[in-house]
């Protein structure tokens, strides 16, 4: 692909003013309009969305900037290929020197490190820098760490084949993005965002655990767990609305000074019960709220130095992230690896973090990849919202009976708020705008976007989870409610308030619950319950289904329209429960394998026509102890797909895994015959294997 004329009019219309380009009286905008917008679009990129697509599904995102103090925030430029990012390009006004000054290419390896991109540019036009951004940034490195490739404007015309064949759009779609990303790929050094905000996580819960433990000595082994997570939590969650303009930026920065800073905390904490009426900030009993409020971490002691210490890595120059770029399945899948330890308290009341006996015995935590992810609700949530509109949408009830930190929930939610999108943009946006309720809105650059309220009302219509995890569920929910604030701004969450008298989140409780999903309330007939304590009846979690989803289960044919996830493989049961399991599941063996009796009650779950979508592992398919499940299947639902996945789907776990997606149908005890169809798809580079039933 060789320069075009357009390519070599822009270069010389550079040389000719270079002068007048370097003065710092020509700015960004005007570069960005008068040379980068042109150079981006002639490698094949919409850059002006003349396509008239949605937001979702635009080439090329203008971030919109958030003012921080005197800076400005944002990346320039975010470039993405149906709908997901590709690389990031930051623009810099000529005057800038951004082959030796470091400020700019830290600011862009931060955006792109923290939004997990492998490469991104830096560009004034007078040059142009190529980012390895998996390598962490540090406030330390030089203009030059990390980058791969700096031309100047006179060597565009030479080695514009060399750049299209990495940046144009049609090399990204033929994976040649992928392929130099991955030759580039530095052995030394790198530290994805997943693994670096995992180990800081890490270190906050250890400190915080042993200083509430010395200072709080009454305080049980459940409640250390629960007020340091809670700590983190919300300290996170606040941190993540400052980058994205929704709280004041610097707030918590401004903890850093003086002294009684987790008393200022607790009042920070207070505002944002007012603003967003979550769990997550939930003090006082209020009407027709179900879950109890937090009546225990106001009364904690926390040191000064120890809550100093964590907010200090949370802004510039310390911290390396930027969390209003920061993906939110990262923020679970580190979330999923920080659930695996839990805190124990000594006889002496002192505070340890080991990890969990069955995550011990799985050799680790392993988290669904997001293609995968994708790929289920696709088939799933996808299938159910074909010729639907936003009324019948509504009745639509999806579940994962075995949520962890959310993965497939945030998945089938952010599947449904493009859906909803798609659809009111195509069917008179106009007149969705103007309803009493609107569903829809436009922004300063007049885009459509969700109102918040449709975003909320999508959400507790449409999303459901069970987990055994206390932590796990908050975790689901604190990234839930995450989502439902993409996009907005101090400014529309305080507009809300003031008009409507609205606080800006949903409560979460009556959604995605705590329980063991296989254990219902019927464990104890017939059992003294004198004989279980406390921690014995917290440990089993008995779920009834009935009763914490009654709107679900309520008539004939009710239940879950989809069930999907990732369910617990090869757990062991607790010694007290598998004469129970053995009475109430025809799938129960004498191994105890978990993911056999979740399919069964994933099924039972369902409603007639239902659909479901579990990655598994490929032992139902031909082993002697899984036929229960196998005769389970035929009898009880029509198999629509089975794809085989590649080995290692989960990282260094060698287990060998399936996708099994399945349509509820009425029970039979007769097996149907079908013919299928063997096809070969690629997920995520991979080649699998998918077989089709006719």
């Amino acid at each position: 692909m060789k320069a075009t004329d357009k390519i070599r009019r822009l270069v010389e219309i550079f040389e000719n003013n270079i002068e007048a380009y370097r003065s710092g009286h020509y700015n960004e905008t005007q570069l960005r309009r008068e040379f980068l917008d042109p150079f981006f679009i002639e490698l094949g990129w919409d850059v002006n969305n003349t396509s008239g697509y949605a937001e979702a599904y635009k080439d090329v995102i203008h971030e919109d900037s958030i003012k921080i103090g005197s800076a400005i925030k944002a990346p320039d430029y975010c470039f993405r290929i149906g709908g997901m990012r590709k690389f990031f390009v930051e623009a810099k006004k000529p005057s800038i020197n951004i082959k030796n000054e470091p400020a700019p290419a830290f600011q862009l390896r931060r955006y792109a490190w923290s939004a997990k991109l492998p490469l991104s540019i830096l560009t004034d036009f007078e040059e142009f820098a190529i980012y390895d951004c998996r390598i962490q940034p540090k406030k330390t490195d030089r203009a030059s760490t990390a980058r791969t490739i700096y031309i100047t404007y006179r060597e565009y015309t030479d080695r514009w084949e060399e750049i299209a064949e990495i940046f144009s759009k049609d090399a990204i779609l033929k994976g040649s993005f992928d392929k130099y990303a991955v030759s580039a790929k530095k052995k030394k050094g790198t530290a994805e965002v997943d693994t670096a905000f995992l180990s800081d996580i890490e270190v906050w819960r250890e400190i915080l655990a042993k200083n509430i433990a010395l200072r709080n000595q009454t305080l049980s082994n459940r409640e250390l767990n629960y007020a340091v997570q809670r700590t983190i939590d919300r300290i996170i969650f606040l941190r993540i609305c400052e980058d994205r303009g929704i709280e004041y930026y610097g707030q918590l920065q401004s903890l850093l000074n003086g002294t009684k800073t987790y008393e200022r905390l607790l009042t920070i904490y207070d505002r944002a019960d007012e603003r967003y009426n979550s769990g997550l900030f939930h003090f006082m009993p209020e009407k027709d709220r179900k879950e109890p409020p937090d009546e225990l971490t106001h009364k904690l002691t926390i040191d000064d130095k120890i809550l100093k210490e964590i907010l200090k890595k949370l802004y510039y120059p310390d911290s390396p992230y930027e969390f209003s770029v920061l993906p939110s399945d990262i923020l679970g899948q580190v979330y999923e690896q920080f659930l695996g330890k839990v805190i124990t308290l000594s006889k002496g009341h002192r505070a340890k973090v080991e990890e969990k006996p069955e995550v011990k015995k799985a050799g680790g935590v392993y988290y669904t990849p997001t293609y995968i992810v994708d790929y289920i609700v696709e088939n799933t949530v996808g299938k159910l919202l074909e010729n639907k509109n936003p009324t019948t949408a509504a009745k639509l009830k999806i579940l994962d009976p075995a949520c962890g930190s959310g993965s497939f929930l945030i998945g089938a939610y952010q599947y449904l708020l493009d859906w909803h999108l798609k659809y009111y943009t195509q069917n008179d946006p106009e007149g969705w705008a103007r309803k009493r309720q609107a569903r829809i809105y436009q922004d300063k650059k007049d885009e459509w976007k969700l109102t918040t309220a449709e975003r909320k009302r999508i959400l507790l219509n449409n999303i459901y989870g069970v987990d055994i995890d206390n932590q796990a569920v908050e975790v689901t929910k604190l990234s839930l409610l995450l989502k439902v604030l993409e996009k907005e701004t101090q400014a529309s969450l305080d507009n809300q308030l003031k008009l409507f008298h609205e606080r800006a989140l949903p409560d979460l409780s009556n959604n995605i619950k705590c329980g063991n999903s296989l254990i219902g309330p019927d464990f104890y007939e017939g059992k003294q319950l004198g004989l279980f304590d406390e921690e014995e009846m917290y440990r089993i979690n008995a779920f009834d289904w009935q009763a914490e989803f009654p709107g679900i289960f309520k008539s004939k044919n009710s239940g879950f329209n989809a069930v999907i996830g990732n369910p617990p493989y090869g757990a062991d049961f607790p010694n007290d429960t598998p004469e129970y399991l053995k009475n109430n599941y025809v799938t129960y063996v004498w191994r105890g394998e978990s993911y056999l009796i979740f399919i069964e009650k994933a099924t039972k779950l369902l409603k007639n026509s239902g659909f479901f979508g579990y990655i598994i592992p490929d032992t139902y398919l031909n082993l002697g102890f899984t036929l229960s499940l196998r005769q389970f299947i035929l009898q009880h639902t029509k198999i629509l797909e089975i794809v085989s996945l590649p080995s290692k789907v989960f990282g260094s776990a060698t287990v060998d895994t399936t996708i099994l997606f399945t349509e509820r149908t009425i029970t039979t005890n007769e097996y149907n015959e079908s013919r299928v169809k063997v096809n070969e798809i690629v997920l995520k580079g991979f080649m699998s294997v998918k077989i089709s039933i006719l």
